[in-house]
């Protein structure tokens, strides 16, 4: 649904250049936008993208403001601005409440009302589903874990069991949290598994990529903090504590035990050990 340039501008905090009554209807790139599109701009080296966009409005610094063909929403951090007003023009689907017919639910589980559990899911015993969960078809839930409310499970997620997940966080399709760590100890006549008996305590608004896994610990928690985001193909191993608000890109590898800090940004493909 269209919204006006002067209510984003209010809403988001933003100083306007150009005519409030513009209507925006949708979110694109600077080569993408169309008359009712807004972009972004804070990357010098697109100035010329800029110059030749069609969008209705883009989002800047004060010092772009001038250079920008079209109205600007004028602010210190464009990007981030611009994730805020994407995500507000673009929802999450809402919720149909309710247990699919083709899921099984422990009789010991507990589901909030408000929750949507998909077909082919499986929730196993003294698991708890907080207010607005989203959980996608084939997924499980295993026994003891806990998911805080509004979290989003995608497809075919697994956890494996003592899992707890915070509140408005997404896991991506393919993620598996709390399967055993590489605990494995050697002997003349060859490996001795090493029972892995903690769990995996994961904090509020973290977002997990698709197909990485997150270890359950050998004695303790692994600990992944506040606001952590990992990419795609991602592994975290045994008891590693993971700080608030730290990203790592894809193919990052944490070995056992590992302590990072918060804020922390980790490339493609490093290891941790």
């Amino acid at each position: 649904m269209p919204i006006s340039l002067g209510e984003l501008a209010t809403r988001f905090g933003c100083d306007l250049d150009g005519d409030p009554d513009i209507a925006i209807d949708n979110v694109a790139s600077l080569t993408q936008a169309g008359p009712r599109s807004l972009c972004f701009f804070s990357n010098s080296r697109l100035s010329e993208q800029l110059s030749q966009t069609r969008a209705a409005a883009v989002i800047v610094r004060v010092e772009h403001a001038a250079d920008a063909p079209c109205a600007s929403l004028i602010t210190t951090d464009p990007y981030a601005c611009f994730a805020r007003i994407a995500t507000f023009l673009n929802p999450l689907p809402k919720l149909r409440a309710g247990i699919h017919a083709s899921a099984f639910v422990h009789a010991s589980a507990k589901v909030a009302a408000s929750a949507e559990v998909a077909a082919n899911v499986v929730i196993d015993e003294n698991a708890v589903i907080g207010e607005g969960v989203y959980i996608a078809p084939g997924s499980y839930v295993g026994r003891d874990c806990k998911i805080g409310e509004e979290t989003r499970l995608l497809a075919n997620v697994t956890l494996a069991r003592n899992v707890s997940i915070g509140a408005r966080c997404i896991m991506h399709p393919g993620v598996v949290i709390g399967a055993d760590g590489f605990g494995n100890a050697p002997s003349a006549d060859g490996w001795l598994k090493v029972p892995q008996l903690g769990g995996v305590r994961i904090g509020d608004d973290v977002e997990i990529g698709a197909n990485s896994t997150v270890d359950c610990g050998a004695f303790d928690d692994t600990v992944l903090g506040d606001g952590v985001r990992i990419d795609n193909l991602c592994m975290v191993g045994h008891n590693a504590i993971i700080g608030d608000h730290t990203a790592m890109a894809s193919m990052v590898g944490v070995a056992g035990s590992v302590k990072i800090g918060r804020h922390c940004l980790i490339a493609g493909q490093v290891g941790i050990a």
